[in-house]
């Protein structure tokens, strides 16, 4: 389940903002406890307990003492989030079609006939 190339940490944080920004996890929600978590992915809870400490400073949750962790109420840093994270998939799609060769025109060909199959 998890790439080797990352930390371990990093990939919960993203498995956990892509389930905000997808409505999985909804504003006010409560994560799962980190016990529950390490246990669902099978990785230390001191793993769990780093990736919502990240989350925390990134203001995209909030711990409550002896309540547990809940996603933030903002709604603009949930916005702001999803923007982040469709312009590094973006990024990063428009840097491996230049690497391949593709300009600019032929990027926008492709995404326009990939589209028009989907309707």
């Amino acid at each position: 389940m998890f790439n080797e190339n990352l930390p371990i940490y990093i990939q919960i944080m993203n498995l956990i903002k892509r389930r905000i920004v997808k409505g999985e996890i909804r504003r006010g929600d409560k994560l799962p406890s980190v016990r529950d978590l390490s246990t669902e992915l099978k990785v230390n809870p001191n793993t769990i307990q780093r990736s919502y400490h990240e989350l925390e400073r990134e203001n995209l949750v909030f711990t409550q003492r002896g309540m547990g962790t809940y996603v933030t109420e903002d709604e603009n840093i949930i916005k702001e989030l999803k923007q982040s994270m469709a312009s590094s998939l973006v990024n990063s799609f428009i840097q491996d079609m230049r690497s391949l060769g593709f300009d600019l025109e032929e990027i926008v060909s492709i995404i326009d006939e990939k589209m028009r199959e989907g309707k």
